[in-house]
């Protein structure tokens, strides 16, 4: 056993979070840690650290943490000083080696060459590795300079580098594309130490959990095996529960009524009868679950394309993202794009969106077509207003299908407590902003939505509310997302965008992925295969000294384009961003448009002066 601990209480202003927690891990195992968004699990992790002192209870610990928080301290002033002191362990062992063998000490010296053989006298390349993969900013950059996401990437690298014998990882997937979560899933089902892994992320958690444990009403409860065994006897524990409680309230009333009418209830007789009705009345009930409401149906009826695109390039000053796509939306059918960042997704939903004109080819939106988006940077909601105004516009009353409905009624359906209604949209959570944006969507009766990483943020019970509205939803949905799961069970195609302008559709995500993993395999062959040229030397390069220098130039100014944009998506995708002046939104959102140009050109320059070399 490497870490026990035992009725954990935490409070926070007066407000209990965890009542009697506890959880034990072993060596070797990863435990999910799950529950709604606010019951306890991050708070819970910073216990199991020692970065929280508890209210109340014990833990016992028999190894040396590693925690992955989100919102966690950087040292040093370049990435490449926080992720070589992220190593500054296997420094301290190769020190502590070489002073065994200097002071004689032959047993130490030994024991300490059994772990550097098990786990590497050198380690320089891992810090390559797992910044390459993550997708970390250059060593030299200063961290100062770092947008949230950023930050949460180099803090995951941190985390996974310092290779400790338990390893506590917070929302490890926020800001992670497909190809580094995929990774992140291969190197957790691997790791030699043991894990507790808090994560939306259903795959992540089925293919690396080897059990699961939920913080629910400040306690924890849990289940041995995968998420998808969790989530069968969760609703056996639950239905089982739910008759406790029905007896113990008809016991509850049986007994007070008996004791309000009984004289004989008065006697001394009756004592124990008595203490059995006090007992019943101090039992904690079962807590109510709660359930979100999203029903995104209008009543639409029609089969007919929403939205066609017919030979349409897409892109910025004459220069394509991509090129002759032509494809249909359906009512009735959900459509996933994929791709990694800056192929051109953002330009397709601003394409859609008439926010954005063709390059070439044709857009026909259907009649009676009414759109709503909800994009990456949850801008659809004023910092300014109270959750009242943001959800009715300013009046009291919100129609819901036929019916007037309160709004702070409305509102409780997306689990808005009544001491909210009055406070400010800049002080939301990025899970609350999403889920206020979702009641606003309930509201317009949009019948094409466009949804930009919809699932950040949110928790495992939302995000099965949201599939759930998606697959019953009657009109035709586009989303941009990371999230396998939800890919795989909500859409009825996807738009995968493949490099070198070319977009092209499938069925479904895992097609997508055979086809790229086969075209991948076609290429190492052919490039393994291939024989060596022979013919004549080639021309003499005619180009000038000057176009030359441009062109050697040119890798490097795209890198600092790229990374100048993977800077403003990650500012613009962190919550905190739209707590300040509105004005700095529409400020970044205009860099990234114009970043977009900038490295388009740049793409089309590269690619002009390598036709002539």
């Amino acid at each position: 056993m490497l870490l026990r601990a035992q009725d954990i209480e935490v409070a926070f202003s007066n407000r209990p979070l965890l009542r009697g927690a506890n959880l034990t891990v072993s060596a070797g195992e990863c435990v999910g840690l799950i529950g709604n968004n606010g019951s306890g699990k991050s708070t819970l992790l910073k216990v199991l650290s020692g970065d929280l002192r508890p209210d109340h209870g014990t833990v016992e610990r028999h190894a040396t943490p590693g925690l992955l928080q989100q919102d966690g301290l950087l040292p040093g002033d370049t990435v490449g000083d926080a992720l070589r002191d992220a190593q500054s362990w296997h420094a301290d062992l190769l020190s502590a080696y070489e002073e065994a063998i200097t002071g004689d000490d032959m047993d130490l010296a030994g024991d300490l060459q059994d772990r550097l053989d098990t786990l590497g006298w050198d380690l320089s390349h891992q810090i390559a590795a797992v910044s390459d993969r993550l997708g970390t900013p250059s060593f030299d950059t200063p961290l100062a300079n770092l947008s949230g996401g950023q930050r949460r990437r180099v803090a995951l690298s941190r985390a996974l580098l310092c290779s400790p014998d338990l390893l506590l990882l917070d929302e490890p997937t926020n800001h992670l594309d497909s190809e580094a979560i995929e990774w992140l899933q291969g190197f957790l089902s691997g790791y030699r130490g043991a894990v507790v892994l808090v994560t939306h992320d259903r795959y992540l958690l089925e293919a690396s959990a080897d059990r699961i444990v939920e913080v629910e009403d400040g306690l924890t409860v849990a289940y041995n095996g995968s998420y998808g065994d969790y989530l069968i006897q969760r609703a056996e524990r639950r239905a089982q529960n739910e008759k406790s409680e029905m007896r113990r309230v008809a016991t509850l009333a049986r007994e007070a009524a008996w004791a309000s009418r009984s004289p004989a209830a008065r006697s001394t007789k009756q004592t124990a009868r008595l203490k059995r009705l006090d007992v019943l009345r101090d039992e904690r009930p079962l807590l109510k679950e709660q359930t979100l409401s999203i029903d995104l149906r209008t009543g639409f009826r029609g089969g007919q394309s929403m939205i066609e695109l017919v030979e349409t390039s897409g892109g910025y000053d004459g220069v394509p993202l991509f090129e002759a796509l032509t494809t249909s939306i359906q009512a009735k059918s959900c459509v996933g794009v994929l791709g990694p960042n800056g192929v051109g997704k953002s330009t397709l939903f601003k394409l859609i969106c008439k926010q954005l004109k063709p390059l070439s080819g044709d857009l026909h939106w259907a009649p009676r077509l009414k759109l709503a988006v909800i994009d990456q940077a949850r801008s659809g909601l004023k910092d300014n207003d109270t959750l009242l105004d943001a959800a009715g516009n300013g009046a009291s009353h919100v129609t819901v299908g036929d019916q007037d409905v309160h709004v702070a009624g409305y509102l409780r359906r997306f689990l808005f407590r009544r001491e909210q209604l009055e406070q400010r949209v800049s002080s939301l959570s990025g899970g609350e902003r999403m889920r206020l944006l979702l009641a606003k969507l309930m509201l317009e009766g949009a019948n094409v939505l466009l949804l930009d990483e919809p699932t950040n943020d949110l928790d495992l019970m939302t995000l099965r509310v949201l599939e759930e509205a998606l697959m019953t939803f009657d009109g035709a949905t586009l989303v941009i997302s990371h999230d396998r799961a939800l890919l795989d069970r909500v859409c009825t195609a996807v738009l995968s965008f493949e490099g070198d302008a070319q977009v092209v559709r499938y069925a479904s995500r895992m097609q997508a992925v055979r086809a790229l993993e086969e075209r991948a395999a076609e290429r190492e062959k052919a490039t393994v295969s291939a024989p060596t040229p022979k013919g004549p030397k080639p021309p003499r390069d005619t180009m000038s000294r000057k176009d030359r220098r441009e062109l050697e130039a040119l890798p490097g100014t795209l890198e600092a384009l790229e990374a100048q944009r993977k800077e403003v998506e990650n500012t613009l995708a962190d919550p905190s961003t739209y707590q300040g002046d509105a004005a700095k939104v529409s400020a970044l959102t205009q860099k990234l448009s114009d970043l977009d140009v900038d490295i388009a050109k740049a793409y089309a320059r590269w690619e002009e002066l390598e036709g002539q070399a």
